[in-house]
């Protein structure tokens, strides 16, 4: 077990920790944090696949491999590093080259089979009518999943990432907190990760912010400390997440109705997976005032348009729960503070356990809870992650779950 440091962990002297190194600023200092508290640190790098390339290209330039000449480097004598992206392989340069610099061993692990399985969940989730998160998904099926199954086969103990979150010690367990940083706080986004992980996880990053972050890179000369963050998703670096669900699912580009709540028809369109619920522009109707994507139906190709009260929710029902704590007894009312979005508000509200759904879930786990808002909601979207915070401490995740359905207001 880690020992105690401020509100993170950090590991023993010695320990082996596996980094998981995206090429990003953050990840780059995490690895470098690690290092200078003694841990014998090993660099990996998650080769999920991207767009027009294949995971055997060859990768011949020298500095790819870590051997940096002057022409690898810039007027300052620091290291040059490629352009802004997520998981590619300019990315995976980017990793190699800061390890090199750090001097670490690094590798290269061959993820794409296993990604492949959130690409076809994506997919699946918008055919179903539903707003997928394939970034939570990631975290859960390979991050925290076989990214630690691979360290455990390195003998390393640990594996730490980049992201803008904790880890601290509540009554004497380990627990996942929110990032200082609260415009960058990325627990939302580790809420699925295995509570028997927390143990394993190392968030070197999170006591800091982002521009502690990159005036740390830049004062350990490492490459990384001005490069921008990545905003788009891996798999779909143009952004559009129509042509992708459409080559995968050409079945799905047909046209459809836009009807209001009447049913009365309105127009068409090329596909519902084109829209997310509480979408405003981009309709394809003009009423003379706002209208908002309020339903969809995948089963008639229907998208419904109303007014923005018709977004509001007093509730959800949320499957695949993943609970970071000893989930409350069924039936149990608890307190808690809910976030339905990654980058959205907080939400005081009242938590349950149900019963399990029959309905299959894309983790195969049926676990329920419902969630009561203390004041109504606007686009609590099915498919999207529900993520509970404790109400007492509000930096503290509790656990989550997805959305399969939303109550309208009352």
């Amino acid at each position: 077990m880690p020992s105690r440091f401020g509100s993170e962990y950090t590991p023993p002297p010695g320990s082996r920790v596996l980094v998981a190194m995206s090429g990003g600023v953050d990840s780059s200092v995490a690895a470098a944090t690690l290092l200078r508290q003694g841990c014998e640190v090993i660099g990996v790098f998650m080769r999920l696949g991207s767009p027009g390339e294949t995971l055997d290209t060859p990768i011949a330039d020298d500095a790819l491999r870590g051997v940096c000449n002057a022409e690898d480097r810039d007027d300052a004598g620091r290291i040059k590093i490629g352009k802004q992206g997520c998981c590619s392989i300019n990315d995976a340069a980017d990793a190699r080259l800061v390890a090199a610099e750090l001097g670490i061993p690094f590798y290269v692990v061959n993820f794409k089979k296993e990604f492949g399985r959130i690409i076809d969940y994506f997919v699946g989730e918008y055919a179903q009518g539903r707003t997928p998160n394939p970034c939570v998904r990631c975290n859960d099926w390979l991050k925290f999943g076989r990214l630690h199954e691979y360290a455990h086969s390195m003998g390393a103990s640990f594996v730490a990432s980049g992201h803008h979150a904790r880890v601290a010690v509540r009554d004497g367990s380990p627990a996942l907190l929110r990032g200082v940083d609260e415009p960058k706080d990325q627990s939302y986004v580790l809420f699925g990760a295995p509570r028997a992980r927390l143990a394993e996880m190392l968030l070197p990053v999170g006591e800091m912010t982002k521009d502690q972050v990159r005036e740390k890179a830049e004062e350990l000369g490492l490459p990384t400390f001005d490069k921008p963050d990545s905003q788009e998703i891996c798999f779909v670096p143009d952004n559009d997440y129509a042509g992708l669900v459409e080559r995968r699912r050409p079945e799905l580009a047909r046209k459809g109705r836009i009807v209001d709540e009447s049913g009365a028809p309105l127009g068409e369109h090329a596909g519902q997976h084109r829209f997310t619920i509480g979408q405003r522009r981009g309709v394809g109707v003009a009423l003379g005032h706002p209208i908002f994507v309020v339903g969809k139906d995948p089963e008639t190709n229907t998208v419904t348009v109303g007014e923005r009260a018709s977004l509001l929710s007093s509730s959800c029902t949320a499957a695949e729960a993943n609970w970071l704590i000893d989930p409350p007894a069924p039936g149990e009312r608890r307190r808690v503070i809910a976030r339905y979005r990654a980058h959205g508000h907080d939400c005081p509200a009242t938590v349950r356990v149900l019963p399990d759904l029959d309905a299959p879930t894309p983790s195969g786990r049926s676990a329920a809870f419902g969630v009561e808002f203390d004041e109504p909601q606007e686009a609590v979207a099915p498919g999207q992650a529900i993520v509970l915070y404790d109400a007492n401490e509000p930096a503290r995740v509790l656990g989550g779950g997805w959305i399969v359905r939303a109550g309208a207001a009352k």
